[in-house]
């Protein structure tokens, strides 16, 4: 398909999309709470009157199901909350002005109009199972601009010049990796998109990778490109059934329309995308357990150096974004870099999506600028805690974040902030507590769930989160003394400090960050050393 065939299709898609329609959401979220009944039902009552679509996620996910009614161009669309099948054919009369039996969201909330979508910008708004409508909105343009007009060192160079940087946690500046791969001397490279996502409460690449798959997809083919690869792997674990779905769908459609595959775009470019399903263990996030996994082996990570751009899958130079980084390409390229360094802070540009939820009135996805604060998405954005209750602190990063207390709201949302408060940010799972919330609990929890993920190839990690977890139920239970504490405090710099992977090396943070923010919980929970002569010896210090 050359430009002006694409150009034309999606004209005429777009025409399509531009008349009135119904979109329902059909994300896991709200597909959990009946919105599959509630398209059909609509369906059946619509009688062919206007499509009625499932599409991605719309945001407001703890109020789901979704349905947005959009009368037209001329005309603002309608977003209802909590619809039932049985409610909603009561939605066509939207259409004609009327009031529907269902509740109508307020899109004026600052939850709505404080969102800077890049990642999210189509999400909700077209059909993840038609590649027409992606098409409509400007998909695949950039892939072939970068194919037909620019060299692989230019789309490089165009990346690093963004600020981009990786949005699986660690923060790694994307060109660089990207420059490192290019460079690598091998006929053989692979691009692999990380979509293993597994901390507790994160759903981000999960919403993107059922909402939009097209521009993950994109974006994986504007990268090999750039680094000379012509395979790639999207890696999702297999309890995202409905990604992994749409993922398949999307990749067979693009190689139909000759977007992947063979000659994209009739230019000597090949570029195969398949889908490897992993099975669920949260190791598997780490880039070289990923990669292990894809081999067929077992997910175990390994020592590095080399790292995955120098010898990766196969012992090949390989290029490892996840789902979001991918997600940012296309735009990154259609707009310029100079229009995404200009969002965001000064060493975190661009946009960052969270999963708001926890103690919160709006839970959902959202997507805001670098640099917003966390007062402003927990207490605007969020609605603050529900009524009776009040906010005693956020957890980002999840098992390898950490708690921050509410007199740190103000911080501003970026990598070095978080790191500063003993956190991160994570793949962007948000968390809020209230005061009901215990944080020795809260910090047993996360090390339960890092005791039973450890792959146990390191003896840190494997033995060291057990007894972790064994000295926080001894607080919890009250049979703990100073001297367990100071000996939690010294095991847990020792995990951090000698286990071989990222999920080791972590697994302290909760701990420590409810220690440094919440020390008075620990305390207590601790039993006093009784002398002798019945009186409370003077307790040892914590260091």
């Amino acid at each position: 398909m050359d430009r002006s065939e694409l150009l034309a299709l999606a004209d005429r898609e777009r025409r399509s999309l531009e008349k009135p329609r119904i979109r329902c959401c059909t994300a896991s979220g709200c597909i959990a709470t009946g919105a599959e009944g509630v398209r059909d039902r609509l369906k059946e009552a619509s009688n062919g009157r206007l499509p009625v679509v499932g599409v991605g996620c719309l945001g407001l996910c703890g109020r789901g199901p979704l349905v947005e009614v959009d009368r037209g161009p001329d005309r603002d669309s309608i977003l209802f909350e909590s619809v039932t099948a049985e409610a909603a054919p009561s939605l066509l009369a939207a259409l004609d002005g009327g009031t529907p039996n269902v509740p109508r969201c307020d899109t004026s909330h600052p939850f709505f109009t404080s969102q800077r979508k890049i990642v999210c910008a189509t999400s909700g708004k077209i059909d993840p199972e038609r590649i027409e409508e992606y098409l409509a909105v400007g998909g695949y343009q950039s892939l072939h601009h970068v194919l037909t007009e620019m060299r692989p060192a230019d789309v490089v160079q165009s990346i690093t010049k963004s600020g981009l940087r990786g949005r699986g946690g660690a923060g790694y500046p994307t060109g660089l990796k990207w420059a490192t791969v290019a460079r690598a001397v091998n006929p053989q490279k692979y691009v692999v998109c990380n979509g293993d996502e597994g901390d507790p409460g994160a759903f981000m690449d999960r919403s993107v990778m059922e909402s939009d798959p097209h521009r993950v997809l994109e974006g994986m083919a504007i990268a090999a490109y750039a680094v000379g690869a012509n395979q790639g792997y999207v890696y999702v674990r297999a309890e995202y059934p409905l990604a992994v779905s749409r993922l398949r769908k999307a990749i067979q459609q693009a190689q139909k329309m000759g977007m992947l595959g063979t000659g994209i775009f009739d230019t000597a470019f090949d570029f195969r995308i398949d889908v490897r399903i992993g099975a669920g263990a949260f190791v598997c996030g780490e880039e070289t357990a990923l990669m292990a996994s894809i081999q067929g082996q077992r997910g175990n990570p390994r020592p590095r150096p080399p790292y995955p751009a120098e010898a990766g899958l196969w012992a090949a130079p390989t290029l490892l974004n996840n789902v979001e980084t991918f997600a940012n390409i296309a735009a990154i390229v259609r707009h310029g870099p100079e229009w995404f360094a200009a969002i965001g802070t000064e060493k975190s540009k661009g946009t960052k999506t969270f999963s708001l939820t926890g103690k919160v009135r709006n839970t959902g996805l959202i997507e805001v600028p670098m640099g917003t604060t966390m007062r402003h998405i927990v207490e605007d954005m969020g609605g603050g805690a529900p009524p009776g209750s009040t906010v005693k602190a956020v957890q980002t990063g999840g098992p390898s974040g950490g708690c921050i207390p509410t007199e740190f709201l103000d911080t501003p949302v970026d990598y070095e902030s978080l790191v500063k408060l003993g956190s991160i940010m994570g793949s962007g799972g948000m968390i809020v507590m209230d005061q009901t919330s215990n944080m020795v609990e809260v910090a047993r929890f996360f090390m339960e769930f890092c005791t039973d993920e450890s792959c146990g190839k390191c003896i840190p990690c494997r033995a060291g989160t057990v007894q972790l977890l064994r000295l926080l139920t001894r607080i919890l239970e009250h049979r703990a003394t100073n001297a367990d504490l100071n000996r939690l405090i010294d095991l847990c710099h020792m995990v951090r400090e000698t286990s071989l992977c990222g999920l080791g090396q972590t697994a302290p943070n909760p701990v420590l960050s409810t220690l440094r923010y919440f020390r008075e919980e620990y305390e207590a929970l601790i039993r006093p050393i009784v002398s002798s002569n019945g009186r409370a010896a003077i307790p040892l210090p914590v260091l």
